[in-house]
């Protein structure tokens, strides 16, 4: 007797089709074997399936039982498994009509006693469900909500195998999932926090209005206590709401990795990740011995921060490069190459010495000039080069924190940013990217041609500060963001300078 049921394998953070064959046999000695290139947890789902089947009231015959898991070629992980086995074993024997099963993408762990226990990758399941024109998916109940966000395919939570055989063979009704995204949309959309909190720093806060308006990277510089990781917390608040594909494709990172709360079926907010300065190479970029996102794409779409930024080791620093570069990591390994999407937008924090005083007015600096160029030494050029904006970040003086609000809050931030994004949409709306940070080549000459006056001026400031190509680029893109904030067409003078002034690491002064 024989039974095929589908399920999905992840790979990356898209999922591939798994057909699990089930052969059952009652001639010769009985035996239980799994093939298809399983992992651990797949090869110990033996246990807990015939568990689950015995305690839920199932009996199954002795019998000669082959397993596989096809392709065959493609590695199976996790214990997502169960069910599809358990119910495949189930319409082998005749314990159910194997028509029952077809067509249905099916995933989901089992205890001991039959109940069903969450998963990851839901989301990505039911996508290639509904792609693959899967008559329904089932999966447990704690990731029916997650999996109901894709449009126009059944989904099922299940809470026990028991209730999934009644319902395959129609002994029990049950309605679809339902999912309304309006109203996830409305509650999970709102802030706890705003830059009205910020008191001073206007300077600090134009910069992070261009940094938001083109998603540039920047990097705060100030003494202790001075707003730079409260500055950075309130970023999100200003930058224009996910797309329903954006927050999508944010949330099947999350779902993959298992980080996806099971009370938030979809994540709507632009994602602020602050890893520890301890953090492994493998923890920030992504990796281990089974692949898993790292901090750079749980980042995506949203803000990555590191606080204390020279405190990072700096082998784990420079692997910032690749993704910061191409929007993506790449994770290759002898049997496999994963891609992770990583476009996020940078900001880190640093003190402009060990002692952290330089720039203080009031406190002295014990640092010597050997101790301070070492200090800044921990972040190398190049990855200088890929931040667009530096901004020093002041002491606060007491005029300020006595003041009841401050004058910028996040709404008006919040108004002039979008506004400078339509006008990027509109430009870009036939090109590949969206934004000013992501202008190269033939793009960048013509959406930032400069005129005359500022080729010079602009040539004065590249040869008096040594700036590289690299920078000198990402001057351009910055004027371009400065002047879209202006709602010019053309990048004058004036934007070329405040482009430049935001670089204050590249100035010999500093």
């Amino acid at each position: 007797m024989f039974a095929r049921i589908t399920t999905a394998a992840l790979m990356g953070i898209d999922a591939i089709r798994i057909e699990l064959e089930v052969d059952y046999s009652r001639a010769g000695m009985p035996a239980f074997t799994l093939v298809g290139l399983a992992e651990g947890a797949v090869k110990e789902s033996k246990e807990r399936v015939f568990s689950a089947l015995k305690n839920s009231g199932f009996k199954l015959p002795p019998a000669r039982i082959t397993i596989n898991l096809a392709p065959a070629d493609v590695r199976k992980e996790g214990s997502s498994y169960d069910l599809p086995l358990a119910l495949g074993l189930l319409a082998a024997s005749g314990n159910i009509p194997a028509e029952s099963i077809q067509n249905i993408f099916m995933s989901g762990e089992l205890s001991l006693t039959g109940e069903l226990k969450g998963i990851n990758g839901a989301l990505p399941l039911a996508l290639k469900a509904r792609n693959e024109k899967a008559r329904a998916v089932m999966v447990p109940e704690v990731n029916a909500q997650e999996a109901a966000v894709v449009q126009g395919i059944p989904v099922y939570g299940m809470g026990s195998l028991e209730q999934a055989v009644r319902f395959l063979i129609g002994e029990m009704d049950q309605e679809p999932v339902r999912f309304d995204i309006d109203t996830l949309w409305q509650r999970d959309a709102e802030f706890q926090v705003d830059f009205s909190e910020v008191k001073g720093q206007d300077n600090a806060k134009r910069a992070i209005e261009i940094a938001a308006a083109g998603s540039h990277n920047l990097l705060f510089i100030g003494p202790p206590g001075s707003g730079k990781t409260m500055l950075a917390q309130r970023i999100p608040t200003v930058l224009p709401g996910l797309s329903f594909e954006e927050a999508l494709e944010v949330t099947k990172i999350y779902s993959v990795s298992g980080q996806l709360d099971p009370k938030q079926a979809m994540i709507v907010q632009r994602a602020f990740r602050s890893p520890h300065h301890t953090i492994s190479d493998a923890g920030l970029i992504g990796g281990g011995h089974y692949p898993r996102p790292g901090e750079v794409s749980l980042a995506h779409r949203g803000v990555l921060f590191l606080d204390e930024m020279p405190e990072f080791k700096k082998h784990v620093l420079e692997v910032l490069r690749q993704p910061l570069e191409d929007g993506e990591v790449t994770i290759s390994r002898a049997a496999m190459s994963l891609r992770y999407p990583a476009d996020f937008m940078l900001v880190a924090a640093m003190n402009p010495c060990p002692c952290g005083y330089l720039t203080h007015d009031q406190h002295p600096c014990t640092c010597t000039p050997t101790q301070i160029q070492r200090y800044r030494y921990r972040i190398s050029g190049p990855l200088l080069d890929r931040i667009d904006l530096h901004i020093e970040v002041p002491s606060v003086p007491y005029e300020e924190l006595k003041k009841a609000r401050s004058s910028m809050d996040s709404s008006d931030m919040s108004a002039n940013i979008n506004r400078a994004r339509q006008i990027q949409e509109k430009r870009y709306q036939d090109l590949p990217f969206l934004t000013n940070s992501q202008l190269s080549g033939k793009w960048l000459a013509e959406f930032c041609s400069l005129g005359s006056e500022e080729h010079s001026f602009l040539e004065v400031a590249v040869q008096r500060l040594a700036l590289s190509a690299r920078a000198h680029t990402r001057v351009l893109r910055l004027s371009r963001t400065i002047a879209d904030l202006e709602g010019r067409k053309h990048i004058n003078v004036e934007h070329l300078g405040e482009a430049i002034n935001y670089r204050s690491l590249d100035r010999q002064d500093y």
